[in-house]
């Protein structure tokens, strides 16, 4: 069973409203600032959980695997298996975008969650809760390697079809301050697809999707 945590209703419902549903009913408050709170909380206790259970890895190491953990690609998937998504408060130009399975906006109800969970409970309650959230990543055996250099897995799997490296289509759209960028990388009939504040941040997640759904397809096979 999942490790429940009682959070404050009213938290909980601050940590789902992003800004483009505040913006649309009067500057209401948002979930940025238990966003802001719910990242140092995470960070912490995926370092502690970290330091503690891997002693033979050097600082590098362990802020790589730590990186991974706390992504927005991990925190977006973390996202979906809690089904966040269908409970987001967005504004009309995100519903109609795909908003409510974006994973920049996944992976900031998530922090922003953590930290209600936080202003709900006590800090050990909180640490548990959030060590209950990344365990089906730390559990899973490829999370590190494709995670921390998805372009490089990406391009060992074209390299093994004896195909040249994959070009990225990335978009952006949005004002220069709110810049939301949407890659795309095909190969061998399947597309991997990642957004992000960032072309770079975009073209990870986009490489990190492809790798995913190549990896699946070959389990499936096999």
């Amino acid at each position: 069973m999942p490790f429940e945590v009682a959070v404050d209703p009213e938290l909980l419902q601050l940590a789902l409203t992003h800004r483009s549903w505040a913006y649309e009913h009067g500057g209401a408050p948002h979930n940025e600032r238990l966003e802001f709170l719910g990242d140092s909380i995470l960070g912490q206790a995926v370092t502690v959980k970290l330091y503690r259970e891997y002693p033979e890895l050097s600082e590098g190491e362990l802020a790589k695997r730590r990186a991974a953990l706390v992504s927005t690609v991990a925190l977006a998937e973390v996202a979906r298996g809690l089904g966040i998504g269908a409970s987001l408060r967005l504004g009309r130009g995100e519903e109609l975008t795909g908003g409510r399975d974006k994973d920049s906006i996944l992976a900031d109800a998530v922090e922003a969650v953590i930290g209600a969970a936080f202003l709900s409970t006590d800090p050990e309650t909180a640490d548990r809760f959030v060590l209950d959230l990344v365990a089906p990543l730390l559990a899973d055996p490829e999370r590190f390697t494709v995670t921390l250099d998805p372009k490089t897995s990406l391009q060992k799997e074209a390299a093994r079809r004896g195909q040249p490296h994959p070009p990225y289509e990335t978009t952006g759209s949005g004002p220069d301050h709110d810049r939301r960028y949407t890659s795309r990388v095909a190969l061998d009939g399947v597309t991997g697809v990642g957004e992000g504040t960032s072309k770079k941040v975009a073209e990870l997640a986009a490489a990190r999707d492809a790798v995913e759904q190549l990896r699946a397809r070959r389990k499936k096979r096999a």
